[in-house]
């Protein structure tokens, strides 16, 4: 048994989380390569290398790991199949367990009662959907805490923001039609989105890889939440059609049941499938992002080519903002998706300068966007609406910048790609800090309006 200290167990366990992303190399697998890794080390250290120097020789000889997942995938392309069952059987040649199967199917039906039952117990649409949030993700982060064995310490720590949140959206003297309940429920799902993330690293929301594995998965739980959205809807349209050919209306049932149950139990039943096939769909990501990270330069600067083209900034038309900072958002999604997906020990290449091209592209309409909304502020006066997307404007120039800076170096050679990830899921928290100032702060400071 070779002696080892606490800084190479580290890079050892470090190496090894990465090796266990692969999709084609099993548990045995890696188990086996950390054996002949660790023999390796053992005897370069006996010929007077220190640990450090040993374990990066060593992890030289063994080769590109994509290299090793391709043939590995050559060699067992049948697991890559098996993956793909519901309910997979153990590696070790045990009955299958079904219970993470029914918690999942408990907290979809849990989630789809609680919807179901603010339908009928809220006359007011409106408090049904300031509360959506609150009806739906406790469900989601409890189904990591279950997933991740929380204390109850962090669980109880979990349930004292979403009860103040809770007491804000329901106990605030909101206007009916003011803007300031619109932003307060729109803004409380990111901050209960960031609640959802400390249950899924498992209480270590300070960690920077389990942020970013929080990325990945609100991206591939976007994917597979729209294609069950999709497939939903194509059995509903075929009942519908089939059904109102015999003379049966079947809209009251899909609006009073099957929605408010399908919609939410698809969210959570979207986590699990994400959370199991993880390693099966990693691939997804760098798929979509090299599609759609052109696709998206060519939309800004479409989009700049129309600011250029309206003459002054006050003339900019209200909902060609609001538009500006959906795309901005969405520039954002596809940035972090992009950073998520992407090996960081592989040298800067192509997709790299496109993603520069993309985040500058960002940077340039987020400027004019911002210049016209502080026009129309010094025209117009204020307003929460455009305090809020002010706001929202200036937390994205600062994350656009900095990653734009940080790009350039590692473009130039000055700087490893750590730097930009570290980046990234260190900003994430102003996001959610911005988003509680919007829904704690900004009802009383705009008189509820």
């Amino acid at each position: 048994m070779m002696s080892t200290n606490p800084e190479l167990e580290a890079q050892i366990d470090q190496w090894r989380g990465y090796v266990q992303r692969r999709r084609a190399i099993s548990a045995s697998d890696v188990e086996e390569m950390e054996d002949h890794l660790r023999e390796q080390v053992t005897d370069l250290t006996s010929t007077g290398l220190h640990d450090d120097e040993a374990f990066l020789v060593s992890v030289k000889r063994m080769g590109n790991l994509d290299e090793v997942s391709r043939e590995f995938a050559r060699e067992h392309s049948d697991r890559l199949w098996k993956q793909l069952v519901l309910v997979p059987e153990p590696s070790d040649g045990g009955a299958r367990s079904w219970r993470e199967l029914g918690v999942v199917l408990a907290l979809a039906l849990g989630a789809g009662t609680a919807v179901k039952l603010g339908v009928e117990l809220f006359a007011d649409e409106m408090v049904v959907v300031r509360n959506i949030g609150l009806l739906v993700l406790p469900f989601l982060a409890g189904y990591f805490a279950w997933k991740r064995k929380l204390t109850w310490r962090v669980g109880a720590a979990l349930l004292v923001p979403f009860a103040l949140l809770a007491v804000v959206l329901n106990v605030y003297p909101f206007e009916p039609d003011g803007s300031t309940l619109f932003l307060a429920a729109s803004h409380s799902i990111v901050a209960l989105w960031a609640l959802v993330a400390v249950a899924y690293a498992g209480g270590r929301w300070r960690s920077d890889a389990r942020r970013m594995d929080y990325v990945r998965f609100t991206g591939e739980l976007a994917i597979y939440f729209v294609l069950l959205a999709l497939g939903g809807g194509v059995l509903i349209g075929l009942t519908l059609g089939t059904l109102g050919l015999v003379g049966v209306d079947f809209e009251p049932v899909l609006e009073s049941w099957i929605l408010p149950f399908c919609v939410p139990g698809a969210l959570i039943v979207a986590a699990w499938l994400v959370e199991a096939k993880q390693n099966v769909v990693e691939n997804i990501a760098p798929v979509l992002t090299r599609v759609f990270t052109p696709l998206t330069i060519v939309m800004l600067l479409v989009f700049l080519g129309v600011f250029a083209t309206t003459g002054g900034l006050l003339d900019v038309d209200r909902e060609l903002l609001i538009l500006m900072d959906a795309v901005l958002v969405l520039v954002l999604c596809l940035l972090l998706y992009s950073i998520s997906a992407r090996d960081s020990l592989a040298p800067p290449g192509l997709f790299d300068v496109l993603q520069l091209v993309l985040v500058v592209a960002a940077l340039a309409v987020d400027a004019v966007t911002l210049s016209a909304m502080l026009t129309r502020i010094a025209e117009f006066g204020f307003s929460a609406n455009k305090v809020a997307a002010l706001g929202l404007n200036l937390v994205l120039l600062v994350h656009l910048a900095w990653s734009a800076w940080l790009t350039v170096g590692f473009l130039r050679g000055a700087r490893p790609f750590a730097p930009i990830e570290r980046w990234q899921t260190r900003y994430l928290p102003a996001y959610a800090v911005w988003a509680l100032i919007v829904v704690v702060i900004f009802p009383p400071v705009f008189a509820f309006a």
